[in-house]
């Protein structure tokens, strides 16, 4: 009977225990409760009576970083205005203050000690049931009822769960993770004011030193957890953001995610002062937001502008941005963020003692200012081959540029260049340091933190004095050059925001959390690698996902307008962005828009697909067409804003060659498809490709009955469009019209289902072209109008 009765006083004892060992913290949805081990026991939100915890997993408040070891807390004390954590192991304590607000909870860590035993914190992770949206770069997670998220405050709080030793990642983001059973939610910060060894840019530069950063510290380290309606996520965010005093850019007075710029489109080139009011009227004639100059800049570090393109310098691209506003658009230009030319004053004739290193070594011996061979103490950070571009060390004020390191003692840098990039070669003693600067396959350097901080006071200041107000921040992970991993990333582009006087348009090559509060789009896809069509299509359609997760705008990358575009190929593309609801850059240089004889028809194009698109004239129906890569559309201006969409289809490609054979032997090639459209005259599209003689007397036969023959030569690059009527139009590789044909008999008019086609004509030369040919059909046509 003693037994049972003890055990009922150690149960209940036990209970009450665990009651009181709750801390609960309340906003007016999420309620958080932390056990007294640091573990959360619940995630509530009461409006919707759901808990989203996993409770299959273990969720910490906090863990410490220490030695390399996660260490979580040992107990768990309420003080005024928060929790007291201890961690036992290393006998380190963390105050963290809690505040609750309507809208959400804040933790911040406003006490660490002993600092030295600290390497980091880590927020969580906190374990989710849900999954069904996450968004890894805001931190968010939702399903169709509710949303929970965490967000970071500061530049300190990144998001990630530590993941390595410098605190930087290439992945578009971390701050939430999808898990088969539901989600993680996770930020850390790390202490910056031990002196550390990390390996930078992702692990390429191994062991690079990193000096402390006074004040810098996991205190200050803040986040801010929060439950609410799924369709009020954003509005919630926007509550946040103000509650914080986070960047909260606007357009006209409207947080710029709702506002009018949200997900526009914009003109890309180059051009010169005397050539901006011709490209403002390309802009215009497009209806895009901002003319945006790709190149403006003769280095990169003091942003010092080309001469050839602004001969009168600041002042001629004031007047430039000027020109742009009084039409109504922004005026853009290309940074590669901290990134710093060789011919900059940073690097010449006095190389700044901030330029960033990976790591260095002492002479073993004096060198007077001739000397070809340098020993050095340790070959460590001069023996990398790969990731080594510029092979140069800066000893006192000299850039020295180097072939190789011996592999064993000595450690010999030979075949030295002295004075490189235009500094003095000197003589140097015995026990000075010799650093490998931190250099890039753009034949770059970089700042370190106190430096980079400096470059975005440059780009602010050039940005105020002149009204610029569109950039990217391309080139973004340059800020890992300084050792400093993804703190880097979110400080430069803050530091560019603080420092900023009015409102802005802004892109970036990489997506942080903090930083997305700042960023007003994200343009990934660029043109360079083949046509509208080849040129890294699915990556930028496989973006689109990341950013709905994230609440970031649709943007399908750049795309380059050329002297020979044709109306197709830019139709083509602008029925992707109306189907994504994307915006996009259109590269356009002066010299190809002045040569490409459909540069007005194209301009026209761009200009009623985005009215039609941002406009939301398109319905789901219409817009999940618009998103099949093989259908193709024309857009036809009925009125103002009114238009007639049309739909095509089209066969697979079928290339004819020039077949030898015996003298009476037919020559013609037979292809079969299927016609999947209505019954309609024949159209088609036939390209003359890959040789160097011509094509002649064209002749088809479909069904084995019905000719059409095309009397004309062709030469390579020559396109015939017939769109179902006699009247068929040559086109020239430069995209003119080159010939009007009227054909001599009536178009067969072709029903749906199985056809045959015989193609044959005279190829002439050594390597006479080949031919291409797609028949296509008239699939629908639909009137669209705008809608508010």
């Amino acid at each position: 009977m003693l037994q049972k009765l003890n055990l009922f006083i150690a149960l209940f004892l036990g209970i009450i225990f665990n009651i009181t060992a709750q801390a609960l913290f309340k906003s007016n949805e999420l309620s958080v409760t932390i056990d007294a081990l640091g573990k959360l026991t619940s995630l509530y939100n009461s409006k919707l009576n759901r808990d989203f915890l996993n409770h299959d997993t273990t969720s910490h408040i906090l863990v410490l970083v220490s030695e390399g070891k996660r260490i979580t807390p040992s107990s768990v004390k309420k003080i005024a205005n928060g929790i007291q954590l201890f961690f036992q192991e290393k006998n380190v304590t963390i105050d963290i203050k809690i505040t609750e607000k309507p809208t959400h909870l804040v933790f911040e860590i406003v006490k660490a000690s002993p600092s030295e035993k600290i390497e980091a914190v880590i927020w969580g992770p906190f374990s989710t049931s849900i999954n069904k949206t996450v968004g890894e770069v805001i931190g968010v997670v939702r399903d169709e009822q509710a949303a929970v998220g965490l967000q970071v405050l500061n530049v300190k709080t990144l998001g990630g769960n530590c993941q390595n030793n410098e605190g930087g990642t290439w992945s578009r983001g971390l701050a939430a993770v999808p898990k088969k059973w539901g989600s993680l939610i996770q930020a850390y910060s790390i202490n910056r004011e031990r002196a550390r060894h990390v390996d930078a840019w992702g692990g390429v530069f191994k062991n690079m030193p990193v000096a402390p950063i006074k004040g810098e510290s996991v205190m200050g380290s803040k986040i801010a957890l929060f439950s609410c309606d799924e369709p009020k996520t954003l509005d919630r965010l926007e509550q946040i953001e103000l509650a914080e005093g986070l960047p909260h850019p606007t357009v006209k007075g409207t947080w710029f995610k709702k506002s009018e710029l949200f997900g526009k489109s914009y003109l890309i080139s180059s051009f010169s002062e005397s050539e901006v009011d011709e490209m403002i009227g390309y802009t215009k004639r497009a209806g895009l937001v901002s003319l945006y100059h790709e190149g403006p800049f003769k280095s990169w570090g003091h942003f010092a502008l080309d001469d050839k393109a602004f001969p009168n310098g600041v002042n001629g691209l004031k007047q430039s941005a000027d020109k742009a506003h009084a039409a109504g658009i922004m005026l853009g230009i290309h940074t590669l963020s901290n990134f710093i030319n060789t011919n900059d004053p940073y690097v010449t004739p006095i190389p700044d003692d901030r330029l960033s290193y990976t790591g260095s070594s002492v002479l073993k011996k004096d060198i007077d200012a001739s000397a070809k061979e340098i020993e050095v103490a340790s070959p460590e950070y001069f023996s990398q081959v790969e990731n080594n571009n510029l092979h140069a060390i800066k000893i006192g004020r000299e850039i020295i540029r180097y072939q190789s390191v011996s592999a064993t003692a000595p450690y010999i840098l030979s075949d030295c260049q002295r004075g490189a990039f235009g500094t003095t070669a000197a003589a140097h003693k015995a026990g000075d340091e010799a650093k490998k600067l931190f250099d890039h396959p753009y034949n770059v350097f970089f700042p370190d933190i106190n430096m980079q901080r400096e470059t975005a006071k440059n780009i602010a200041d050039l940005l105020n004095k002149t009204g610029v107000d569109h950039w990217d921040f391309d080139g973004l992970e340059g800020e890992w050059a300084s050792g400093h991993g993804d703190y880097a990333i979110e400080l430069f582009a803050k530091d560019v925001y603080d420092n900023l006087k009015h409102d802005f348009f802004v892109g970036t090559s990489v997506s942080k959390p903090f930083f997305w509060h700042m960023c007003s789009y994200y343009n990934w896809g660029e043109p360079w690698y083949g046509g509208f069509k080849e040129s890294m299509q699915q990556y930028r359609i496989d973006n689109q996902a990341l950013f709905e997760r994230n609440f970031m705008p649709h943007m399908l990358g750049w795309y380059l307008l050329t002297s020979t575009t044709t109306l197709a190929d830019m139709e083509w593309m602008l029925a992707r962005a109306a189907g994504y609801r994307a915006g996009f850059a259109m590269v356009a240089r002066p010299k190809d828009l002045r040569k490409n004889p459909l540069t007005p028809a194209l301009l026209d194009a761009i200009r009623e697909w985005e009215l039609a698109r941002n406009t939301n004239a398109f319905n789901d129906a219409q817009r999940a067409a618009l998103q099949i890569p093989s259908f193709e559309f024309h857009l036809e201006k009925m009125a103002e804003k009114k238009w007639k969409l049309y739909q095509y289809a089209s066969s697979p490609a079928f290339t004819k060659e020039r077949i030898i054979r015996q003298p009476g032997e037919p020559t013609y090639s037979t292809y079969n498809y299927e016609q999947t459209w209505s019954e309609q005259p024949l159209q088609f599209q036939l390209t003359v490709s890959s040789g160097d003689g011509t094509v002649s007397d064209l002749k088809l036969q479909f069904d084995n009955y019905a000719e059409v023959s095309i009397p004309t030569e062709l030469t390579t690059g020559d396109v015939i469009v017939c769109d179902g009527t006699t009247d068929v139009k040559v086109f020239a590789s430069n995209g003119t019209l080159r010939q009007q044909i009227k054909l001599a008999k009536e178009l067969p008019l072709l029903k749906p289902g199985a056809h045959s086609m015989k193609i044959d004509g005279t190829f002439d030369g050594n390597n006479p072209p080949k031919v291409e040919m797609r028949i296509k059909g008239l699939v629908r046509a639909e009137e669209v109008e705008a809608k508010k």
